[in-house]
């Protein structure tokens, strides 16, 4: 049996910077949340298809996991893929909540290729993984590259290692899915012709404590944070008033510094 952790991540900031065909842009800081994980294991079992198990809910044509599975089978044409899986299963061990803006699909997803790579011998760099992690959510080539810290920008295939003592983040998510879609699409319809891009330029050099020290102003850290409010109102009830706690993606999840 072989199995990894697929860990969480959050946005220190998200500021969008334009849509281009059918997709937003953006820059952002990524960090990994070393205390969440779920954990993807590869278990020795006779299958005749490909097997997921730990994912309920999830349709398989939608699970990330299952689309890495058939993306590395069109790209790579490798028949040891095909053969690996009539012998293995693969078991998700959850920790991480679903739409909750913490990349638990997308992490999933990076380190099952990461995997795949290894016991299929398939030699792949981490370019070449990036690459195609990205024709599967835009979050995955963070997690394939594995920092502890990046700036992100275009359609988040663009990583940049920034190198900084990422901060102890806690983190707390209420019971409420924010539907990723959905709040870009709240956000291209009614806020995308206010944005100012090039003001935030310089949080890209900023170290993520100093941002979240000084800033202290979730809405403006966060662009996602007003359309995820106008499309989950529950969510607002949920924000904690405290200054101190930040939105992380499209949400639902809010963090702060321990």
């Amino acid at each position: 049996m072989k199995e990894a952790k697929a860990y969480a991540k959050v946005n220190i900031f998200l500021k969008i910077t334009g849509h281009k065909d059918g997709y937003h842009t953006l820059i952002s800081r990524f960090v990994k949340v070393p205390q969440l994980f779920d954990t993807i294991k590869f278990v020795p079992c006779r299958c005749d298809t490909f097997t997921i198990e730990g994912c309920d809910g999830v349709p398989l044509h939608s699970n990330t996991v299952y689309k890495a599975y058939t993306t590395l089978n069109e790209i790579t044409g490798d028949l040891d893929i095909l053969d690996f899986f009539y012998s293995h299963k693969v078991v998700i061990e959850k920790s991480i909540p679903l739409q909750a803006g913490l990349g638990g699909g997308s992490s999933d997803a990076a380190t099952f290729i990461k995997m795949v790579n290894e016991v299929c011998n398939l030699k792949l760099n981490n370019e070449t993984l990036a690459d195609i992690g990205s024709k599967i959510g835009a979050d995955v080539p963070f997690f394939i590259y594995g920092y502890e810290s990046a700036n992100v920008s275009g359609f988040g295939e663009i990583i940049e290692p920034f190198d900084e003592v990422v901060p102890k983040l806690e983190i707390y998510t209420p019971d409420i899915k924010c539907d990723t879609a959905k709040v870009y699409k709240q956000f291209r319809l009614n806020y995308l012709k206010d944005i100012e891009p090039k003001h935030y330029k310089k949080w890209l050099d900023i170290d993520s404590k100093t941002l979240l020290t000084e800033v202290k102003d979730r809405a403006k850290l966060n662009d996602l944070y007003q359309p995820a409010l106008d499309i989950c109102p529950l969510l607002e009830k949920e924000a904690l008033d405290s200054k101190e706690w930040f939105f992380s993606g499209s949400g639902s999840s809010f963090f702060r510094i321990k």
